[in-house]
């Protein structure tokens, strides 16, 4: 089974930019928030080696998410989820790619304009990461 093509039912695709947006807003909410939690668990030793503590919390919340539930807790919030185009939940070295592209391509600038436009042009609103692993994301309260 795969996913419905956007032009056949739109419903599974709507108003993803916006909800994508929302979630990766609450998302950073919840990364700084554990990054602040490290940093006050190691007695803020964690500080000199921020962006490495930083990569490494994203990473691994954003691959425990997606790998148990198919979505972080701000994709949860926004209604969506990780999905396959053939329509399966990604598996656990899927998500690790996904969360690994994604930090990669937040850390420069071209990789993220890159992100947006495949966002606003594709008809599955991919990402960078999204096109290079054949993911995308669907409304979470669709079934298929």
């Amino acid at each position: 089974m795969s996913l419905p093509h956007p032009q056949d039912d739109p419903a599974f695709y709507d108003h993803l930019i916006l909800k994508r947006f929302l979630a990766w807003v609450i998302d950073l909410v919840v990364t700084v928030v554990l990054v602040i939690l490290v940093l006050i668990a190691t007695a803020f030793i964690a500080a000199f080696f921020l962006p490495v503590i930083w990569s490494a919390v994203a990473i691994a919340y954003r691959t425990v998410m997606l790998s148990r539930y198919g979505a972080t807790f701000g994709m949860m919030i926004a209604s969506i989820k990780l999905r396959h185009i053939n329509g399966r939940t990604p598996e656990t070295v899927t998500c690790l790619w996904h969360s690994v592209i994604y930090s990669a391509s937040m850390v420069f600038m071209v990789p993220q304009i890159a992100s947006v436009a495949l966002m606003l042009t594709t008809p599955y609103k991919q990402g960078l990461n999204d096109v290079v692993l054949g993911t995308t994301m669907v409304n979470r309260f669709l079934e298929y």
